[in-house]
């Protein structure tokens, strides 16, 4: 029997609409509108792509919203100064810098500059640590997206053998931090592999929950996973183009060949994906109660 789909787009939609709710509460409430701002440096195709969806959603979502483009050149000085002058913002509650950055400027000193209140993408140290030590704020935002997908799904995390492929900060590290917390949609037993892992499968094979961020086309095969085992598969990689020209994508899991074996499985693109905007306009909307209390 075919595994079950789990569809992060619904379960955004789902969400921005309790968001929805939520904001004009706010404003009528409190008098309080969520400011979000997106900064774009330069003119990388996919960087302007994310912006403009982050900037649609907000909007629908009735935030007070700002793009601000920034040129290629733009010293690191001059964005330090930016990200100031928005840290100083009450109108604004949340930061994004949208990454990569180009090469002369330091990432992290710019990401460290954003006010841990504002940083809507949780991935200030201050943020992080509060993560690990049980006291986030604000959790990243598509290890955000993969709890509330296994919540909403129903599956049950507490005291289960959740194994997640991939170590990297964005997804890998902070999605084990917040699957181990002694806390509701938590309480798993969490094993994390990455390159140097011995015998992966042996691993990945005693998985309840398997959680693939590899960044590699159908790292993960069908022998590789468990019988009625719940997979999320957060990669996104393009593989070619289709007939009419598109890009063609695929996830870090064989798809066709897993979802004969799991119970339920997330599919690339419309699994992981949507969510990660989601959890950020959730942040932002997090972020502006906390400014009003």
């Amino acid at each position: 029997m075919a595994a079950k789909i789990i569809s992060g787009t619904e379960i955004a939609k789902e969400i921005r609409e309790e968001l929805k709710k939520e904001v004009e509460n706010l404003k009528e409430k409190y008098g309080i509108t969520p400011g979000l701002v997106t900064i774009l440096v330069g003119e990388n195709p996919a960087s302007i792509s994310y912006v403009t969806a982050k900037q649609k959603t907000s909007k629908n979502l009735g935030f007070y919203s700002i793009q601000d483009n920034q040129p290629e050149d733009i010293s690191e000085e001059n964005l330090l100064e930016l990200i100031d002058k928005y840290n100083n913002d009450p109108s604004i509650h949340g930061i994004l810098v949208q990454l990569p950055l180009p090469k002369h400027i330091n990432e992290s000193k710019i990401l460290y500059a954003i006010d841990p209140k504002k940083d809507v993408d949780g991935f200030h140290p201050v943020n992080i640590g509060k993560l690990m030590i049980g006291e986030a704020d604000y959790l990243p935002c598509t290890p955000a997206g993969i709890q509330q997908m296994l919540i909403r799904t129903g599956v049950k995390t507490e005291g289960a053998e959740v194994v997640v492929v991939g170590r990297s900060n964005i997804v890998g590290k902070p999605i084990a931090n917040i699957l181990i917390q002694k806390q509701e949609g938590a309480n798993a037993t969490v094993t994390v592999c990455h390159t140097r892992t011995k015998n992966m499968e042996e691993h990945t094979r005693r998985a309840d929950i398997l959680i693939v961020a590899a960044g590699k086309p159908k790292a993960v095969t069908a022998d590789m996973v468990k019988e009625g085992a719940v997979v999320i598969d957060v990669g996104v990689n393009r593989i070619g183009k289709t007939e009419s020209g598109k890009a063609k994508l695929c996830g870090d899991v064989d798809f066709e060949a897993v979802k004969e074996k799991a119970g339920a499985i997330t599919p690339v693109p419309g699994g992981v994906g949507p969510m990660t905007i989601t959890m950020l306009m959730m942040n932002t909307v997090k972020a502006a109660k906390n400014a009003g209390e």
